[in-house]
């Protein structure tokens, strides 16, 4: 499902190390060969290299990386060298301190709690309170207000069961609870938040396809008929990302690169987060979606060493 491609001898930290070494030191910055090692490295390997760099030469490679590198290339560099879960962590802290929190900064946080595994979001806790000094529940709870911050607190709070387990009466009654809750625009009523944020994601999905046989409407449809709120744009995020992940990131790919501009920020969290994950997933929904190949389409809209790295991460550079 991931389309991060590792060679199958891989040097040592060692030997990737001194390659670094040398594409940073100098007059100039030999973006190549950061793109040729950091781009080819599963998260186990680059923390090696992190770890082995600051051993040999008694410096911090993501310091070294921000000072040789710009622009978005440097950015999206960056996220990948961390490890997955301070990445996460880090994204998340951009977000809760921005000074606009709409749904496209706040959906970070969802896709945290609901794109990725229990063992990810315990993860990620941890490495928040490391890095910030706080509870993420605190920060979110410091920088959002309610009733956003009821439904995020409740997300990043809970540990799902990980394995396939069904109660389909359970979900027909939890089907019936969200639709009365849905049907008096109660979107922070506590059955809401209480079943979003603690069953197991095949156990939710079962629930989603009840509500559907049982009220004739996919359950985002339904809550997107409340408003247009934040809120609202939230909570049907939190469904697709349980529904189906890879198709939530096909469309944060899609609306990054549609229209005037791009949006470097969102393009680079959707494929740094997960090249190591299911883009071969998102792959196949891009092209449902839009009926256009993803690979052609981020190879259009980026440019430079930015579009080298991004192509690198998505298995269409050798």
């Amino acid at each position: 499902m991931a389309t991060l491609k590792v060679p199958d001898a891989v040097p040592s930290p060692t030997q990737d190390c001194e390659r670094l070494r040398n594409a940073v030191q100098g007059l100039g910055t030999d973006e190549r060969a950061i793109i040729g090692i950091l781009g080819h490295r599963n998260a186990s390997q680059r923390r090696k290299i992190r770890e082995t760099y600051q051993q040999l030469y008694k410096e911090s490679l993501v310091d070294r990386l921000h000072s040789e590198l710009s622009g978005d290339f440097r950015k999206a560099v960056i996220l990948w060298t961390y490890d997955p879960q301070e990445r996460d962590a880090k994204l998340a802290n951009e977000a809760l301190k921005s000074k606009k929190k709409g749904t496209k900064e706040l959906q970070v946080i969802v896709e945290i709690a609901c794109a990725n595994s229990p063992h990810h979001l315990q993860a990620v806790r941890q490495a928040y309170c490391s890095l910030f000094d706080c509870s993420f529940e605190e920060a979110i709870a410091s920088e959002v207000s309610l009733p956003i911050r009821k439904l995020l607190v409740g997300l990043v709070s809970s540990y799902r069961y990980d394995k396939e387990l069904v109660d389909m009466n359970i979900a027909s009654s939890e089907a019936s609870k969200l639709h009365e809750a849905i049907k008096r625009k109660q979107l922070d009523h506590d059955d809401i938040v209480y079943v979003l944020s603690t069953r197991n994601m095949y156990q939710l999905r079962a629930t989603f396809k009840c509500y559907q046989q049982k009220f004739g409407n996919p359950i985002d449809q339904d809550i997107e008929s409340c408003g247009e709120g934040v809120l609202e744009s939230l909570l049907r995020v939190v469904i697709w990302c349980i529904q189906s992940p890879e198709k939530h990131f096909a469309e944060v790919i899609g609306t990054s690169i549609t229209g005037l501009g791009t949006d470097e920020d969102s393009l680079t969290r959707a494929i740094v987060t997960r090249a190591e994950i299911d883009t071969m997933k998102i792959r196949g929904e891009y092209f449902n979606i839009y009926g256009t190949n993803l690979d052609g389409a981020v190879d259009d809209d980026t440019s430079g060493d930015y579009r080298e790295f991004l192509m690198t991460l998505l298995g269409a550079r050798i």
